[in-house]
């Protein structure tokens, strides 16, 4: 058996069925392989595409999501998106080409060290030299990707390698299965008491808990702690408008528990939480040293180990015996708090608010639906205005111009439900040319383009910072985005009126093809969920 063929059966052991892959000259034998082992590739048109692609996948079927790639440059233009799904808590196997061990040091087509490029962004990068040592590191790549805190993981996979005969067998489905370490039970049950002995405690998720992969485990850990519990994966933290007031509720907080969030920037290095002691459990001892240097003698304990056990175990735990309804109602109320907009502006154009509130009208009439955020200062509008069945935002890094990769990503692992990417007219130039892959791959969803003529989150800055006399480097043209998306095959719809929105939507959503939905509306500054 080829190396290559060892690869496509321990992705399927792994229970790929998917892998996401821009095509080249190292990676070929793979793509063979893949007709022996019947994995399906969709074909992208850039290398980041498909590990945004492949970062979708993974968090909404909770298994491993593959993107394969060519070496060297193709590569190095992933690396952006890499970045976004360590922050994001995605377990991503980025498989790329590379050149033959038997050449190393000797010049050969697209030689570089590739591991040395990704190891910053991954929990794991490896080169193997051999078949035996691919189909190791195959198994611990695919276990380390899911298992702590989950994140990306890079083979590189040289060309004699892939190339070479060998006998050695591919991984069994027991072999590429993980499994985490067992949660230590004292270290719960010290949680669980000083849980009970605070009046206002909040549980704070990080990106890997978010609802869309936990499914109700959110509710049913703050009823049973008698706690709020608060999932956060947005850059903006605690100003982020999808939750709202919280700001206000971290400041009147006696406890937090941080179950799995790394405290960093997006929680104000824990300075806004002046009043609380704080608990704090990460999988990730980088992460445990990085909450004692931000939170100092504030930390009353401490746990090493993944989130997702940590809360199953504080769920067999006696339950609360606390009564913090009142608190809990507060927290409540202050995520669900919004900042109120008006349908259009002094010059007749419909404003953001009014967009995502005819998005929520179209989600509303599905059954399942899943809702992209890209970035930027429309993204922040679409955070706080509509909400799904399940939702993908940028995540903490920060990234923008992912929204329909991860629409396609998402619509591959969630068939049958409405998937809607929200995206501005800056973000959706990234990736335009991933509307062909969608027609190929027969794969509709709907992007709504927030469309106000230019990069409005850096328009926002420099008027906040230097004054309207200074405004550069910003302005778009009015290009008609629906216009090409026709052109590469799917179904346009273009609006400038409000009264015709809800119509267009229904249309590209029942079009039964890739849609893009050119809204144009005012650049307005996104809401901020800061407070009341």
């Amino acid at each position: 058996m080829r190396g290559a063929n060892i690869v496509t059966e321990a992705l399927a052991s792994a229970g790929v069925k998917t892998i996401f892959s821009l095509s080249g000259n190292q990676i070929m034998p793979v793509y063979d392989a893949c007709l022996d082992t019947g994995l399906e590739i969709v074909h992208t048109r850039h290398e980041a595409a498909a590990v945004f692609m492949a970062d979708a996948h993974a968090q909404l079927t909770g298994t491993l999501g593959v993107c394969l790639v060519a070496a060297a440059p193709g590569a190095a233009n992933a690396l952006g998106p890499l970045f976004s799904a360590r922050l994001s808590e995605s377990p991503v196997l980025f498989l790329t080409g590379d050149s033959s061990v038997a050449q190393d040091g000797s010049g050969a087509f697209q030689e570089l060290d590739q591991v040395a490029l990704t190891s910053p962004l991954t929990k794991l990068s490896i080169r193997p030299k051999t078949v035996g040592e691919l189909r190791d590191a195959l198994v611990e790549a695919a276990k380390v990707a899911q298992s702590g805190r989950p994140g990306p993981v890079h083979v590189a996979l040289p060309f004699d390698v892939l190339e070479a005969e060998s006998d050695i067998a591919p991984p069994s489905a027991d072999d590429m299965r993980f499994a985490d370490n067992p949660i230590d039970q004292a270290a719960i049950k010290a949680i669980s008491r000083r849980l009970a002995q605070c009046e206002r405690p909040l549980v704070l998720f990080g990106p890997a808990m978010a609802a869309s992969r936990t499914a109700d485990l959110h509710a049913r850990l703050a009823d049973h702690l008698d706690a709020p519990v608060i999932a956060m994966e947005s850059p903006r933290g605690l100003s982020d408008p999808a939750l709202g007031a919280v700001a206000k509720m971290v400041a009147d907080a006696d406890m937090i528990v941080s179950l799995g969030k790394p405290v960093d920037f997006t929680l104000g290095f824990g300075k806004p939480a002046a009043q609380a002691a704080w608990i704090v459990v990460n999988a990730e001892n980088a992460e445990l040293q990085r909450a004692r240097k931000n939170l100092g003698d504030k930390i009353v304990d401490e746990l090493q180990a993944p989130a997702g056990p940590v809360a199953q175990a504080l769920l067999d735990q006696p339950p609360s015996a606390s009564n913090r309804a009142a608190w809990r109602a507060r927290v409540t109320e202050a995520i669900r708090w919004r900042a109120g907009y008006e349908d259009t502006d002094a010059a007749g154009r419909l404003t953001p608010g009014a967009l995502c509130a005819a998005v929520q009208r179209c989600l509303d009439r599905a059954s399942s639906s899943v809702v992209i955020c890209d970035g930027g200062e429309f993204g922040q509008w679409a955070q706080a205005g509509a909400q799904g069945t399940r939702r993908i935002v940028n995540g903490p890094s920060g990234a923008i111009g992912g929204g329909p990769c991860y629409a396609l990503g998402a619509k591959m692992a969630a068939p049958d439900a409405t998937v809607i990417a929200l995206v501005g007219d800056g973000t959706v130039g990234f990736h335009l040319a991933e509307f062909e892959t969608a027609v190929r791959a027969q794969t509709p969803f709907v992007v709504v383009i927030g469309n106000d003529g230019r990069w409005n989150a850096e328009h926002q800055i420099q008027l906040r910072q230097y004054g309207p006399e200074r405004l550069v480097g910003c302005e778009l043209s009015n290009a008609r985005y629906d216009l090409a998306v026709v052109a590469l095959g799917g179904h346009g719809e273009y609006v400038e009126r409000l009264e015709d929105l809800d119509a267009a939507l229904e249309r590209a959503v029942t079009s039964g093809k890739v849609a893009c939905v050119n809204v144009i509306m005012a650049g307005l500054p996104a809401p901020c969920g800061s407070g009341h």
